[in-house]
């Protein structure tokens, strides 16, 4: 299924029913008193947070979303039918801005969570209800009130416990295969991983790790695919930094450490607090063994306890799933303690 994670869609709640203008009809009284009904109200429009769902492929499919009207009321004081309001499911973790404001309306972090994004009109007043001892036989009725209608940003950012986060080839889909049940494509070509994908560590004490598209110099500026989704290391807890001996002709491990981190702290400054843990991969590959010692040294003089792992072979991996743990439970338990 294709990923989608932005959509602007439109949505108009139902309006108002109008009251109606009614008299009874008894024999010998033509006009026997006012029985004109109350309009029914509008119906809403409702976004609701759908665990099954994955992906805004739906509603960029069909962006318009149209509750119904209320029922105008009827004769003998008959109320008129509220009309029927209009869910919209999306996936958990969706931001609901309205476009023309840029107002955040809703943040949708829990399964089930529910959020009226446009209301239904009020329905008017019949006859009948304004009927008192000094207006016997009122002529008037109220019309129902109008809806409200939006266009909306509707944002997906996925909710992952760890982000892996890197330049393109250093193997963070390989690494999530070597993890989980996860099988993102893997190649030895540029962005091999074109929308992120989630995996699952564990039985028990899970881990959920999200692969990021590989990120480049810019990408804060949109360059690559760096800013379509760096939105979405913005909700981990930890993020996994994985490099690699030459990603590309004359790339440095610590130079490209530098610059990812560099483009994630352009996009957004509070990412510098979150917690990192850095693995150096394909140290499988023959000659690399001198070369991985030398940038365990230098990551050392800046404090930096720097992992060695082959997401090819296995070596390592568990150390940083380890790590990883560690860092979580951390994390877990300062928020417990606020």
């Amino acid at each position: 299924m294709k990923f989608v994670d932005e959509v602007t869609i439109h949505v108009r709640a139902g309006a108002g029913g109008n009251g109606l203008v009614s008299f009874r009809h008894e024999r010998g009284k033509p006009l026997a008193g006012p029985d004109g009904g109350d309009g029914g109200n509008g119906g809403d429009v409702v976004l609701v947070a759908d665990a099954k769902r994955t992906t805004l492929l739906d509603l960029e499919l069909s962006p318009r979303h149209v509750a119904k009207n209320g029922e105008p009321g009827g004769k003998n004081g008959r109320r008129g039918g509220s009309g029927a309001s209009v869910e919209i499911h999306v996936p958990v973790g969706c931001e609901i801005t309205d476009a023309t404001s840029g107002d955040l309306l809703a943040d949708l972090v829990q399964a089930g969570q529910r959020v009226v994004v446009a209301r239904g009109g009020v329905g008017g007043r019949g006859n009948a209800a304004f009927q008192d001892s000094v207006r016997q036989t009122p002529d008037f009725a109220e019309p129902g009130t109008p809806s409200e209608a939006r266009t909306l940003r509707v944002s997906l950012k996925l909710l992952a416990d760890v982000g892996i986060v890197g330049f393109p080839n250093v193997g963070k889909s390989t690494f999530l295969r070597a993890v989980s049940a996860a099988r993102p494509k893997v190649g030895d070509y540029p962005f091999t991983t074109l929308t992120p994908m989630l995996g699952t560590v564990g039985r028990e004490a899970r881990i959920v790790i999200a692969d990021i598209p590989g990120l480049i110099e810019g990408a804060h500026e949109g360059r690559g695919l760096g800013l379509k989704f760096l939105k979405h290391i913005q909700r981990t807890k930890a993020i996994f930094h994985l490099i690699a001996f030459d990603p590309a002709p004359g790339r440095d491990p610590i130079v490209d450490y530098d610059a990812v981190n560099r483009e994630l702290f352009l996009f957004d400054e509070t990412l510098r607090d979150r917690p990192q843990v850095v693995a150096l991969n394909k140290i499988d590959i023959e000659g690399n063994d001198a070369r991985a010692a030398a940038a365990v040294d230098t990551f050392r003089t800046r404090g930096i306890t720097l992992h060695l792992v082959s997401a090819a072979t296995g070596a390592g991996v568990d150390a940083v799933i380890a790590a990883l743990r560690a860092v979580l439970n951390q994390t877990d338990s300062v928020k417990s303690a606020k």
